[in-house]
């Protein structure tokens, strides 16, 4: 492959990640995702700003408050897709076509049967998940209704996932990002065809996310049809290679496990935020959706230095990874501190978007003032469990973020908010940025051990024996 920002005997969309210049490189490949997340989102803020508008703060609970519901149960599955895009980028950086070709293969298969699975289970269960989470009687049917009709899109939802990660190992972030514009536009416009014009409320509002996800599934799986070479997906080879599977699954299970703890702590507090009634909720909903704009925007960065980990790994490029962490997390602290401080001082003006009600607005503003603050520590802490995730540890970031982010901040409920005068929303959304602390030094601890004792002496092996004499 050539130096420049693309592959000469790739497609004009891919990256050579594991020579030439990073920064520039890790911005090609991250803009065109940082866009990506912004319209995924748009997605669930055409929801939430329809539904606020046009139907009422009851209708606007009800959605928003399925966030982090929606997050425990994908989170799992959506990890698989972290196991596709290591293993992918780590064979075309070793320029292995073989086993790139079995691994998408293998990889869209998963795919498709996990999205059916969570779409059975999702539907059957959602109302009794909802009064675990102790949704209020006056928002439970709504909920309800909502998260049926969303958990449809799961089959679409997981093959577009699937599908991109095989892309952003390959360096295309492009094409991804235009197949969500095309599936956002339709979102945005049926959600006020549904909801405005056909009174649907949340059931039109759901309906409009499963017709957008199905059109964005449709787009990446024709791409990889059309792709040649190893990139190409082709129905009459889809088969379960037993060997890659184990692969993906050893990377991506723990991955999506880490995905379940972070949901299933944020579902323990979104149950003691709905404890503090409707218009509270209503206001964590809607600062929940702008604060997730930073998320998404920092997230990119996590997956570039997840790809151009596995690549330089894959090519041999051991110390390089170190340029890449650095370049990473310089994005990130940028990247979430100029889109917090945005949100910080804008907040209020933003939350009327959301809503016109005053008492929502000021509950909005006290999650902004205490969460928005601090992302970009939760930046710091995601870029560098891509590193290690990236060198293909997966097991070591899950159970770091384990300790530090799940059992702290259920520590944190039990605990902290259990003394009479700190029983306040305030002091269940400080959980969030120390947990970014503790687990931020956590992975980066696990981080230089890893390259100390693992990587680095392989690297020397490997380097001694392409060196040693032929015997004989």
């Amino acid at each position: 492959m050539g130096v420049g920002l693309f592959s000469k005997n790739g497609g004009k969309y891919e990256i050579d990640m594991s020579s030439g210049p990073i920064m520039p490189k890790m911005l090609l490949f991250a803009v065109p995702l940082v866009c990506s997340g912004i319209l995924q989102l748009l997605f669930n803020t055409a929801d939430v700003i329809v539904v606020g508008r046009f139907a009422g703060d009851h209708s606007l609970a009800a959605v928003g408050s399925n966030g982090s519901l929606i997050g425990l149960l994908t989170n799992l599955f959506i990890g698989l897709s972290v196991g596709t895009n290591v293993l992918a980028a780590r064979y075309y950086g070793a320029r292995d076509e073989e086993s790139l070709a079995r691994t998408i293969h293998t990889s869209m298969l998963v795919g498709a049967a996990s999205g059916l699975l969570l779409m059975a289970g999702g539907m059957i269960c959602a109302r009794r998940i909802l009064i675990l989470m102790r949704t209020p009687e006056e928002v439970l049917r709504l909920a309800t209704l909502y998260l049926v009709i969303y958990f449809m899109s799961m089959p679409a939802m997981m093959l577009y996932n699937f599908g991109s990660a095989v892309l952003r190992a390959v360096g295309d972030t492009r094409r991804p990002l235009l197949y969500l514009t095309a599936a956002g536009v339709v979102n945005v416009l049926l959600n006020l065809f549904f909801v405005v014009n056909l009174r649907l409320d949340v059931a039109g509002v759901a309906l409009a996310t499963v017709i957008s996800q199905f059109i964005s599934a449709a787009l990446v799986v024709r791409c990889l049809m059309r792709e040649k070479g190893a990139l190409r997906l082709s129905l009459s080879e889809l088969r379960i290679s037993t060997d890659k599977l184990l692969m993906i699954m050893r990377i991506g299970v723990p991955a999506g496990l880490q995905g379940v703890i972070f949901s299933l702590s944020n579902v323990v507090i979104q149950s003691t935020i709905n404890s503090f009634g409707a218009v509270v909720m209503a206001g964590n909903s809607a600062a929940l959706n702008l604060e997730l704009y930073i998320y998404f925007a920092q997230n990119a960065f996590y997956q570039a230095i997840l790809s151009f980990t596995s690549q330089n790994y894959g090519a041999g490029r051991i110390k390089r990874i170190y340029k890449v962490l650095r370049s990473g997390i310089i994005c990130t602290i940028a990247t979430g501190g100029m889109l917090s401080a945005l949100f910080v001082i804008f907040g209020r003006d933003l939350l009327g978007i959301y809503s016109t009600s005053g008492n929502v607005i000021d509950a909005g503003m006290k999650r902004i003032l205490i969460l928005c603050s601090t992302y970009p520590l939760c930046g710091v802490m995601e870029a560098m469990a891509g590193v290690v995730r990236g060198l293909g540890f997966s097991v070591a970031p899950t159970i770091v973020s384990l300790i530090g982010s799940c059992v702290l901040r259920l520590v944190w409920i039990a605990a902290v908010f259990r003394i009479e005068a700190l029983r306040t929303v305030s002091v269940v959304y400080l959980s969030y940025p120390v947990s970014w602390v503790i687990t931020s030094t956590a992975h980066f601890i696990c981080f230089r051990w890893i390259m100390k004792n693992r990587i680095l002496p392989e690297a020397r092996a490997a380097v001694l024996m392409r060196h040693r004499p032929e015997e004989g």
